[in-house]
């Protein structure tokens, strides 16, 4: 739930065997999910993963990309889990539907919610869920075969295009999206259902059990959980809008729910939404962060957090009114205070010191190299003169909300 700029994005992440950490350590990684079977499968395979490749990803039969979807179009992922369209996904995924449906006469975010059948179910505004169709490599029609383009505006209009010729004819929703920092371009082609309600939602006592004082941390005993369901027309496809004569939705595929449990040594692996990370940032962007960015932002959102909770307290529409910003708020808060403490703890701009020395010295007779890291922190300069403002902008003037 981090309200922040990032790529959204499709990608599973792997943990190669769940062992304790005592024994072995965990090997870990990212890919996206079309690469799978040129890329990884193997060592997949090798550690217990149990499907073929094209059951992660496959424009030919149902694969898990039919089961894996995309919220609201954001940072959050859901999982089809029966024949009639019943989607699992968290608690604090499905936070801020909860709050829009609620009322001091009707408070599902204290309560909880729960369906006692169809007809109960609530439809949640401006609510959608978006099923990946396919996905395609088009760097080469965006950058050129010989990554000529780098005018960035000449790239958007290329991505339009792509976008707008994709889409021609269908009611899908195409996106062009950057991947590794700008050196490849994928298409991402959905199908978004935007009827979808809300089947059932535990009191935020189970649900947001701890709060965001044991957010990001381990172990959690939080229920975050919800249901809810997708709606579609008699035809089984894609609405517009809610409508009463609609239907629940029969998926091309839903993943069975398991009782037998876990045991030590199995294989475990995460696929879903947003594809992210912030381990390539150098030693300078890292101690930037440490010495700045992450305090003024900290600060920022202690000072706001704290103003809005005198006021939630004291009446229950300002409570409801801004729950979910409140936790959104809350979880990046948390999430800033984390990142900061393991950074230190750890060393990483140390670390990174000494993996980028060792880049210089590699690279010392490499014209295409040499001089990278040189260039990098140039521009991280002129970034740094306009951060404080920027930190002060967004979670100050441009920050407020209103019940």
């Amino acid at each position: 739930m981090i309200k922040k700029s990032m790529r959204i994005m499709l990608l599973i992440a792997i943990f190669l065997p769940l062992i304790s950490f005592a024994q072995q350590r965990n090997t870990e990684g990212m890919w996206i999910p079309m690469n799978v079977k040129d890329m990884n499968y193997g060592d997949m395979k090798k550690s217990g993963f149990a499907l073929g490749p094209d059951d992660v990803y496959s424009t030919d039969q149902q694969s898990l990309k039919d089961v894996v979807v995309r919220l609201n179009g954001g940072s959050c992922t859901a999982e089809v889990i029966s024949g009639s369209g019943l989607l699992l996904t968290n608690h604090h995924c499905a936070y801020d539907a909860v709050a829009s449906l609620s009322s001091v006469q009707s408070d599902f975010l204290t309560d909880g919610f729960w369906a006692k059948n169809g007809k109960d179910e609530l439809p949640i505004p401006g609510a959608f869920v978006s099923f990946l169709v396919r996905m395609e490599n088009v760097t080469d029609q965006v950058l050129g075969k010989d990554k000529s383009v780098t005018d960035p505006t000449e790239i958007e209009q290329k991505k339009q295009q792509i976008a707008e010729k994709a889409k021609e004819g269908t009611d899908y929703t195409v996106e062009v999206k950057e991947y590794f920092a700008g050196n490849e371009y994928y298409m991402l082609v959905y199908e978004n259902f935007n009827d979808i309600r809300l089947v059932g939602a535990p009191p935020s006592s189970i649900g947001k059990y701890g709060g965001d004082t044991d957010n990001w941390m381990w172990p959690r005993h939080t229920g975050d959980f919800s249901l809810l369901r997708v709606y579609a027309n008699k035809d089984n496809k894609a609405t517009a809008a809610y409508s009463e004569d609609n239907i629940p939705y029969k998926p091309k595929k839903f993943l069975p729910i398991s009782l037998n449990g876990v045991k030590e040594g199995d294989y475990a692996m995460v696929m879903g939404y947003p594809g992210s990370t912030d381990r390539y940032l150098t030693s300078d962007q890292i101690q930037f962060a440490l010495d700045q960015t992450n305090g003024d932002r900290y600060h920022l959102m202690d000072q706001k957090l704290k103003i809005w909770k005198k006021y939630m307290d004291k009446n229950d529409t300002i409570r409801i009114g801004l729950a979910s910003d409140y936790a959104s708020l809350a979880n990046y808060w948390k999430y800033i205070e984390g990142q900061t403490t393991m950074l230190k703890r750890y060393d990483i701009a140390g670390v990174k010191r000494k993996e980028e020395a060792a880049f210089k010295n590699w690279a010392m007779d490499k014209s295409e190299y040499k001089s990278v890291l040189d260039e990098i922190s140039k521009l991280h300069v002129g970034y740094n003169n306009t951060d404080k403002f920027v930190s002060y902008l967004n979670f100050g003037l441009f920050g407020s909300q209103a019940a």
